[in-house]
């Protein structure tokens, strides 16, 4: 039997990653074992011949959350050569017959352009959105952390201020109240069709946190998208584990314990379920009940990748310049969408998200000037349908003459999702139930959610706070706790670039 290593990690998305690189860096030995070919989990772009071949990105293609993580902040992918593209537009949100709202990067530019569909819809905007922009790291702070300490940026009078503000605009827009008491459409659709990202039903707090979150760095940090697809990131964190002579093993599938190699301590990157397969019960049956209450979202998601021969036609052309583009028509429109999908039936004219990447990445344009465009559909979870017509026809509503520009496409229905991912359920790609109670809970209402009852097994995914998103804090959270209880390291080890991975080096 071979020596054991120090830190074992299962599975290799951004949490997992970043957990091996904070354990390397402390100066363990690490080894990331990976079940698919490829390290990267849904942070990865891979070649599609769709009639041309282009890179499309597996499943993250926008990166808000990365470029605003503490961990990436530390970890410098700019230094490591990953570049960002920021489009002028961070997302765009097409309406029926009228013009589009447009969160430039610019706050004040945003709230000129609403002032196209009203005053009151660029004046609410602002109201909500210039404390949360101006106060950018409290809310940040709050939206990284592990739900569990106070950032700092939280504790001053300025920063309480922020965090009441961000509650109050939270209470506002994920319950009725909104509904009840505000006129200003265009301005609901647009911070709606973002907290639509959450797949939640509408409205709900959940939802209204993610929405009030993205929307603050759509206006401070941008909606930016890599250079080359998602992989450059995920290549970024590998060749860090390289230079630190950690291993990262592919095609290796952990189906029980016996299947792990012996280590001192183990991080599982993957969804809670998967620990109760792997462990059985050696994990307490109140852990194991504590698990099967938390599930899958109600929602999945249907993936359509397209090759298109030209540009979207959208009728308000300005949503050519956007890298993300909600599709759903008003809060009321979502809203019947979202409950359909919630309720197990497949809307047909369900809530979609799009990714227009060579808006700012012309790497990403094929030789014939064939262009990627990425999209999701919120479809029940576990739906084994082909949503391409629907998916093309939601399209069309707003871009009239897509289908004209289409050369090829590929559907990955709900149900399938997990064949390139197995911690998306069923199209599940929070991995876990969305909801106020489930960001604190999550996946279980204890102290220390990241880890288990096996006292050198930890759970790092997205899972565990603050959940979903390309920004590593899960395997940061759980991995810091790891350090100082297994191997008593105290404080943060430095996880800058050594000058070998420095851009521009040899």
């Amino acid at each position: 039997m071979s020596a054991p290593c120090d830190v074992v990690v299962v599975g290799s998305g951004p949490n997992g990653l970043a957990a091996a690189v904070l354990c390397a860096a402390a100066g363990l030995s690490v080894t990331v074992l990976e079940a698919e070919p490829e390290p990267g989990g849904g942070c990865r772009t891979q070649h599609l011949d769709l009639g041309v071949p282009l890179m499309h990105d597996v499943c993250s293609a926008v990166h808000p959350m990365a470029v605003a993580s503490p961990f990436f902040a530390q970890f410098d992918l700019e230094a490591r050569g990953v570049r960002f593209g920021h489009p002028d537009i961070s997302y765009a949100h097409p309406l029926d017959g009228r013009p589009a709202a447009l969160a430039y990067r610019d706050l004040s530019r945003a709230v000129g352009a609403l002032e196209e569909h009203s005053e009151r819809d660029a004046r609410l905007y602002r109201r909500i959105m210039t404390p949360l922009v101006d106060n950018v790291d409290v809310v940040r702070g709050l939206g990284l952390s592990d739900v569990r300490s106070v950032p700092s940026a939280a504790l001053s009078p300025r920063g309480i201020a922020a965090a009441v503000t961000l509650a109050g605009r939270a209470l506002q827009l994920g319950t009725p109240l909104w509904d009840k008491n505000t006129d200003a459409p265009a301005c609901g659709a647009m911070l709606t069709g973002v907290g639509a990202h959450a797949n939640t039903p509408i409205p709900s707090l959940a939802g209204a946190a993610t929405a009030l979150l993205l929307g603050t760095l759509a206006h401070s940090h941008g909606w930016p998208i890599p250079v080359g697809g998602s992989k450059a990131i995920t290549d970024a964190l590998t060749a860090d584990l390289a230079a630190r002579g950690a291993t990262v093993a592919c095609d290796v599938r952990i189906e029980s314990a016996e299947d792990l190699p012996p280590a001192r301590a183990y991080l599982f990157d993957t969804a809670p379920w998967t620990l109760t397969k792997v462990f059985g019960d050696r994990l307490s049956p109140r852990y194991r009940r504590a698990i099967r209450r938390f599930t899958p979202n109600n929602g999945g998601v249907a993936k359509v990748d397209f090759a298109l021969s030209e540009p979207v036609p959208w009728s308000d052309p300005r949503i050519g310049q956007a890298g993300t583009v909600h599709l759903g028509g008003t809060r009321a429109q979502m809203a019947r969408a979202e409950t359909e999908t919630s309720k197990g039936r497949l809307s047909q004219t369900p809530m979609m998200l799009l990714s227009q990447p060579t808006v700012v990445d012309p790497t990403r344009i094929g030789p014939g000037g064939h262009s990627p465009l990425w999209s999701y559909a919120h479809v029940p979870n576990g739906s084994t349908r082909d949503i391409t017509e629907i998916a093309i026809s939601q399209i069309e509503r707003f871009a009239p003459g897509f289908r004209d520009v289409v050369v090829g496409s590929r559907c990955i229905p709900a149900s399938e999702m997990s064949s390139h991912n197995a911690n998306y359920v069923g199209g599940d790609i929070a991995a876990g139930h969305v909801s106020l109670y489930r960001i604190i809970a999550r996946p279980v209402p204890r102290w220390d959610p990241y880890r288990t009852p096996l006292p050198n097994v930890y759970l790092c995914s997205a899972s565990t706070p603050p959940g979903p998103g390309v920004h590593g804090m899960p395997g940061v959270h759980a991995a810091r706790r790891l350090l100082r209880s297994r191997f008593g390291i105290d404080g943060v080890p430095d996880i800058g670039p050594p000058a070998s991975l420095r851009s521009g080096d040899p």
